[in-house]
C-alpha cells in the first residue's frame, strides 16, 4: 500500500507575526530563520565587524515579540526588519557597546560563490571597510539598502544635502582611493 505525501504550505508571513504576538517561540524562530540572513547582512555592511553584527541579530530577534506591536503590514517583513537592524546597527555605532574586530577577517567564509566574482566581491568588501565610517555608512545606506537622502539625514542627524556630499566622497575614494 503507498501512501500519498502531502505538503504542508508553509504559514505565511501574517500569520508568523500573528503568532509571535501571540507568544509562539516557534513562530519567532522560523522568522528568525527565514529573515536572520537579511538583518545579519544589513547590520555587517553597517558595522563591518561579525561580532557586532550578530549582536545586533539577537537584539532584533529578542525585541521581536514587543517591537510586532507597532508593525502594521504595509509592506514586506523582511524590508521592516531591515530598517530595524540598521537603526539598531546606528545606536551600536553611537554608543560604547561594539566590539570592533579586525574588520571583514571572515570574508571567505561570507562569500558564498566560487571563484572570480567571490574575489571581486571580497575586494570590494574590502575597499568598503577601507572608507572612513561616515562615508562608508551613507553609501551602505543609500546605494545597499535603498534609501533616499531624508531617510539618511534623520537617520543620522544630518542634513539630506551633507548626505549626498558623503555620498559623492565615498564614491571618489571607491575609484581613486582618495579619502578626501
Amino acid at each position: 500500500m503507498i501512501t500519498p505525501v502531502v505538503s504542508i504550505p508553509a504559514p505565511s508571513e501574517d500569520e508568523l507575526v500573528r503568532a509571535v504576538r501571540a507568544g509562539s517561540l516557534d513562530a519567532l524562530g522560523t522568522l528568525y530563520q527565514r529573515h536572520s540572513p537579511a538583518v545579519f547582512g544589513a547590520a555587517y555592511r553597517i558595522l563591518g565587524a561579525r561580532a557586532d553584527a550578530e549582536d545586533v541579530v539577537q537584539d532584533v530577534f529578542v525585541g521581536l515579540p514587543r517591537a510586532l506591536a507597532g508593525y502594521h503590514a504595509r509592506g514586506r517583513l523582511q524590508a521592516w526588519l531591515r530598517r530595524v537592524a540598521v537603526r539598531t546597527a546606528l545606536m551600536r555605532l553611537r554608543g560604547s557597546g561594539r566590539r570592533r574586530e579586525d574588520a571583514f577577517d571572515d570574508l571567505p567564509e561570507l562569500a558564498a560563490p566560487e571563484g572570480e566574482a567571490a574575489l571581486d566581491r571580497i575586494a570590494l568588501q574590502r575597499r568598503l571597510q577601507g572608507l572612513p565610517e561616515p562615508l562608508r555608512i551613507v553609501l551602505v545606506l543609500k546605494e545597499i539598502e535603498g534609501y533616499s537622502h531624508d531617510e539618511i539625514a534623520g537617520l543620522l542627524g544630518i542634513s539630506a544635502g551633507a548626505s549626498a556630499v558623503r555620498l559623492f566622497r565615498a564614491w571618489k575614494h571607491l575609484r581613486s582611493g582618495d579619502p578626501r
